[in-house]
């Protein structure tokens, strides 16, 4: 708590800020392990979604991952809104 009485997550608490830290590391390697991984697996078709944006020319291909983005959004605010419940 901070002096007024307002609750604050890294005042004065190095634990929680360790903590904070080590959930971070651990979701930078999942991320990692997720996208080294990724072509070998494709996860579900993510990245080739129906609307994803690909247009092809001779020597340039322009991929834009809308349908992908969107989803990767609302799987992420949702696990955002459980975790903040807590």
């Amino acid at each position: 708590m901070r002096p007024g009485g307002e609750p604050c997550l890294f005042y004065n608490e190095p634990v929680s800020l360790g903590r904070f830290l080590i959930i971070l590391g651990l979701v930078l390697v999942g991320a990692g392990a997720l996208v080294t991984l990724g072509g070998k697996f494709s996860f579900f078709g993510l990245g080739r979604l129906p609307g994803d944006i690909v247009w092809r020319r001779k020597n340039f291909v322009f991929y834009f991952p809308v349908a992908t983005s969107i989803l990767l959004s609302v799987l992420l605010t949702l696990l955002f809104w459980v975790f903040r419940k807590r």
